[in-house]
C-alpha cells in the first residue's frame, strides 16, 4: 500500500547533525564535471554548462556539457533502440526499476537534500519536500503501473473474449523545471519509463546536476542502456530540435507559461516522417489566491498566506502571489502581516534560514523590474530591496521578502506570475468580489480559502476555477496520492501529477477482442 514519505524532523538533533554532514560531503563535490548519457554511453562536448550555487555563484555545483541541436539525432536513435526492448519489458520488471530507485533515494536522503541546497537555494525543509516528494512519485507510479497492466473493458461482450490493454507510446522528450528539480524531473521521468516509453531528458541549465545524480541512480537500480539518455543543452537549441523531431511521440514540460505555449506550437506542427499526433502533457504556472474572510480564524490564515508565499522565496507555480482580504478585517491583516513578514529571516540555505536566495542573476532582475512597477501601482509595506548578506554568501542573488497593499485586481502585480517573494494585498467588499477576482487571471493553479462558514466553503467549491483548491489551509505542499496538481486555462493541461488518471497521459489503449 502506498503511503507519502514522512518529513524529516530537523529538531531531532540526530537529523540536523546528519543534514550538517551531508552538507559537508557534497560541498567537496562541487564542481565536478558530468558527461552525457546517450545510450549508455558517455560524451564530452566543446561547450560546458557551468551551475551555479544562486547563494553564491562563485562556487560551481557542477559542470556538464551542452547539447545543440547536432546531438538531437543521435539522442533519438539511442533512445529508439532502448524502445524496442523496453516497450515489451514486463510490468514487474519496470515497475521494479522505480522502486530500487526510491529505496536508494531513501537511503541517501541527506545527501540528495544537500545537492538541492547547493544547487538551487532551497533551505532544509524545501529541500525535504522535494526529496520525499520525489520517493512518493517513484512510489506511487511503480503501483499505479500495476494497477494499469490489470485494466479490462467495462463488460465481456457475449461470445468474446475483451481485453484492454495501455500500451506505451514510444520516445518521450521530459523537459522539467529548476524549482522541483528531483520531484518534477524524476516525477515525469518516471511515469514515462514505467508505462514502457523511453525518454531523452532535458534538464533546467540551472539545476542539470541534480538531474545527473537521479540517471546515476537509475543505472544503479537497474535501468537498461538507452532508456533515458541525459541531455542538457538550450532549450533553443537542442530542446527545439528534440520536439520538432518526427519521431518524438510526447513531450512532458513544466515551466513558464510562454516556452510551454512555444513547446505546444511546434510539437503541433507535422514534419515530414511524422506517422502521429504529438502528445503534450504541460503544466505552466499560476497567479494563485488565497481568500480570507472576516470570520476566518485569523491566526491560521496569516501563516498560510506567509507559508505559500515565501516558501522557496515563492518560486513556485503554486505560491500564493495574492491575498484577497474581506473589508473588515483588510487593515488589520495587513498590519499583522508586516509584522509576520519582518520575522522571516534571508541567508545562506545551508544554514537553514525562512528563505534563501531566488535561482539566478536575470531572476532576480526580473522581480525588481515588478517591485518598481509595483511601487507605481500600490503601498509598499514589506521588503522591496535586495537582501545584502554579510558573510559568506556575498553575491548571492537575495531578495527581501515584498508586500504589496492595496493593490487593484487588475494591476499588473495582480495579474502577472512573477515567480518570486513579491506578494499582492486586494482588498474586497465581500466573499462574492473575492471569488470574482480570485477568478479573474488567465491562470488556474491554486487557490485556498479561509473561512468558517461551511456555505461559503460549498460555493468556492463549485466556482473557483483552480486545478487544486484548498480550504482552511496553505494553497502550496501538494502530496502526492492526496491532491493530484494540475492547473486549468494557461496554467496547462491539467495532467494531474500524482494522480490516478496520470500515467494514461503516457500510453495509448488498445481493445482486443477474439470469438470464441
Amino acid at each position: 500500500m502506498f503511503a507519502n514519505e514522512p518529513f524529516v524532523d530537523f529538531k531531532q538533533p540526530g537529523n540536523e547533525r546528519a543534514m550538517r554532514e551531508a552538507l559537508e560531503r557534497v560541498r567537496l563535490e562541487l564542481g565536478r564535471e558530468y558527461s552525457l548519457v546517450v545510450g549508455g554511453e558517455r560524451i564530452k562536448t566543446k561547450d560546458k554548462i557551468r551551475s551555479l550555487n544562486p547563494a553564491n555563484p562563485a562556487q560551481v555545483a557542477g559542470v556538464h556539457q551542452k547539447t545543440g541541436a547536432e546531438h538531437a539525432e543521435k539522442a533519438m536513435s539511442a533512445a529508439l533502440r532502448a524502445f524496442e526492448f523496453w516497450s515489451r519489458a514486463s510490468t514487474d520488471e519496470r515497475t521494479s526499476l522505480l522502486l530500487n530507485a526510491a529505496q536508494i533515494i531513501r537511503e541517501r536522503k541527506f545527501e540528495f537534500m544537500a545537492w538541492l541546497t547547493y544547487e538551487v537555494g532551497k533551505n532544509w525543509a524545501e529541500a525535504d519536500a522535494d526529496v520525499g516528494e520525489t520517493i512518493d512519485f517513484l512510489e506511487f507510479y511503480a503501483r499505479e503501473a500495476l494497477r494499469l497492466a490489470k485494466a479490462t473493458p467495462p463488460i465481456q461482450y457475449p461470445g468474446e473474449k475483451n481485453e484492454l490493454l495501455y500500451i506505451p507510446l514510444g520516445v518521450g522528450a521530459v523537459i522539467p523545471p529548476w524549482n522541483f528539480p528531483f520531484a518534477i524531473m524524476a516525477g515525469m521521468t518516471a511515469a514515462s519509463i514505467v508505462t514502457g516509453n523511453t525518454v531523452v531528458l532535458k534538464p533546467s541549465s540551472d539545476s542539470p546536476t541534480i538531474a545527473a545524480k537521479f540517471v546515476e541512480v537509475l543505472e544503479e537500480a537497474g535501468m537498461p542502456e538507452g532508456v533515458v539518455n541525459f541531455c542538457p543543452g538550450s532549450g533553443a537549441a537542442f530542446g527545439n530540435a528534440i520536439v520538432e523531431h518526427p519521431k518524438t511521440r510526447f513531450i512532458a514540460f513544466t515551466g513558464s507559461k510562454s516556452v510551454g505555449l512555444e513547446i505546444h506550437e511546434r510539437a503541433a506542427k507535422t514534419m515530414p516522417g511524422q506517422i502521429w499526433i504529438k502528445r503534450t502533457i504541460l503544466e505552466m504556472g499560476g497567479k494563485d489566491s488565497i481568500i480570507v474572510c472576516a470570520d476566518a480564524d485569523l491566526d491560521a490564515a496569516l501563516e498560510g498566506v506567509v507559508a505559500s508565499a515565501f516558501g522557496f522565496s515563492g518560486q513556485k507555480c503554486s505560491a500564493c502571489s495574492r491575498a484577497i482580504i474581506e473589508a473588515p478585517i483588510y487593515d488589520a491583516f495587513v498590519e499583522r502581516l508586516r509584522e509576520r513578514v519582518a520575522k522571516l529571516t534571508v541567508g545562506d540555505p545551508a544554514e537553514n534560514p525562512s528563505m534563501g536566495p531566488v535561482i539566478n542573476k536575470a531572476a532576480l532582475a526580473t522581480m525588481l523590474e515588478y517591485i518598481e512597477t509595483g511601487k507605481k501601482e500600490a503601498r509598499l509595506v514589506a521588503g522591496g530591496s535586495l537582501w545584502r548578506p554579510s558573510q559568506s554568501a556575498e553575491g548571492g542573488y537575495f531578495l527581501e521578502p515584498t508586500v504589496f497593499a492595496d493593490v487593484a485586481p487588475d494591476a499588473v502585480i495582480a495579474q502577472e506570475e512573477i515567480f518570486g517573494p513579491v506578494l499582492a494585498l486586494i482588498k474586497v467588499a465581500s466573499f462574492e468580489e473575492g471569488l470574482r477576482v480570485a477568478n479573474n487571471t488567465e491562470y488556474g493553479l491554486t487557490g485556498a480559502v479561509y473561512t468558517s462558514d461551511r456555505g461559503k466553503l460549498e460555493v468556492a467549491r463549485r466556482k473557483f476555477h483552480v486545478g487544486n483548491l484548498y480550504f482552511n489551509r496553505k494553497c502550496t505542499g501538494a502530496m502526492v496520492g492526496a491532491h493530484p496538481f494540475g492547473g486549468f486555462n494557461m496554467s496547462g493541461t491539467d495532467s494531474k501529477a500524482g494522480g490516478p488518471d496520470y500515467l494514461y497521459l503516457f500510453t495509448q489503449a488498445k481493445s482486443v477482442a477474439e470469438k470464441l
